[in-house]
């Protein structure tokens, strides 16, 4: 029993001794465990979001090129939008003097007329009575011209009374005004009285075109019935179209005669056409706007009058600090440009290092950006990203995403 006692006592003595050393084991820790496990929380906090970092290969594939902001004489833009137009002269609007019916016409919408061409022929009695009218009055005329001089004569030779002759004198001279009238109408409805004859009365007279162009309008069909005041046919000679813009009233002062205007046609995305102001409207609108008038330097007779154009005038340059439309990001309606800070070795890896700047965005002109820095950026010593920025944004988006992630 007694060695039963001491065995058991052995047991006991072993059993404390193995759970001693194991509570010791597991309250001590390696030396460092505690500095590896904080150390990836450590590195995540040393991370800068406004650094962004390249390989080699990155660098290369990004397509990034690296220099330094220039002064530019940069122009504030003035945009504008407007039409082609034609001045006064170079539009007509055809209509029947003295109305009628539409005998015939063979004009289409785009066919191009010369000055003096038929366009139309107009069937009205009226005509007929015009013409007969004339021919009696010139018939009249002839017999009251010779009464007058036989007068005149038998006046001078004192055969017959001054008071004939006064009277023969003024019959002829009321009827010769008479004559003068009627050939004006006859001119206004497009006949000579020169070539008018006895045998010629017609009840059918043309329309001619009174300038040279396009039939931009049509608005005469054969059988119609058309009265003087109706618009049969619009003419519009392209040769001499002109852009006319509309600007706000705030911007009419920077406006001068003889600046260039870039602007272009619809679907066109790219201003690559030029003209020149010409004329600056002394009247404002009802919208508060006032019209310019510019002058195409290429003029093209295929262009249709009304056609929509957007433009730029380029007002007065100064020079200021710029850096080309590549080098510009946009993030979270913010603007950014990236400094180069240097190359770093990481093992056998070199690390091209990028830090994002804030700046202010001002005037663009010929792919070129205006930007104001942060305050102690040294621009004639240190390298910005001229193009590939958008490259280095997306990285960096990219590289939060996956740390979101885990």
């Amino acid at each position: 029993m007694k060695a039963i006692a001491l065995h058991m006592k052995a047991i006991r003595f072993l059993l404390y001794m193995g759970s001693f050393l194991l509570l010791a084991s597991c309250g001590s820790q390696p030396e460092g465990a505690e500095s590896a496990e904080k150390q990836p929380l450590e590195a995540h906090q040393e991370e800068d979001p406004q650094v962004a970092e390249l390989t080699r290969q990155q660098y290369q594939i990004a397509g990034i090129t690296l220099g330094k902001p220039q002064m530019r004489s940069m122009s504030d833009l003035l945009t504008m939008t407007g039409k082609l137009d034609l001045p006064p002269q170079n539009m007509a609007s055809i209509s029947a003097p003295l109305g009628g019916y539409v005998k015939s016409t063979t004009l289409l919408e785009g066919m191009r007329v010369r000055k003096g061409q038929v366009v139309a022929r107009i069937e009205n009695p009226e005509f007929v009575s015009l013409q007969q009218d004339y021919l009696e009055a010139r018939s009249r005329l002839e017999y009251l011209k010779l009464e007058y001089e036989r007068q005149k004569e038998l006046a001078q030779e004192q055969v017959t009374a001054a008071k004939n002759f006064q009277q023969a004198r003024a019959e002829y001279q009321s009827f010769q005004a008479r004559v003068e009238a009627l050939a004006e109408r006859l001119r206004i409805i497009g006949i000579s009285p020169a070539t008018l004859q006895i045998g010629k009365i017609s009840r059918i007279l043309p329309i001619y075109a009174p300038i040279s162009g396009y039939v931009t309008h049509i608005s005469a069909s054969v059988g119609q019935y058309v009265n003087p005041s109706d618009v049969l046919f619009r003419i519009a000679d392209t040769d001499h179209l002109h852009v006319e813009l509309t600007v706000f009233e705030k911007d009419v002062a920077a406006l001068r005669k003889g600046q260039r205007v870039l602007y272009s046609l619809p679907n066109e995305k790219v201003a690559r056409h030029q003209a020149t102001v010409y004329l600056i409207g002394k009247e404002i609108s009802p919208e508060r706007t006032v019209q310019v008038h510019a002058h195409m330097e290429e003029e093209d007779k295929d262009l249709v009058p009304g056609m929509f154009v957007q433009a730029q005038v380029a007002l007065s340059g100064k020079q200021v600090l710029a850096l080309p439309e590549t080098a510009v990001v946009q993030d979270n309606g913010s603007y950014f440009v990236y400094l180069y800070t240097g190359e770093e070795k990481e093992g056998e890896e070199l690390i091209k290092k990028f830090r994002m700047l804030p700046v202010e965005k001002g005037v663009e002109a010929g792919g070129y950006v205006q930007v104001g820095l942060p305050e102690g950026i040294e621009t004639t010593s240190e390298n910005f990203v001229l193009s590939g920025a958008y490259s280095l944004l997306a990285k960096m988006r990219n590289a939060e995403d996956e740390g979101g992630h885990h």
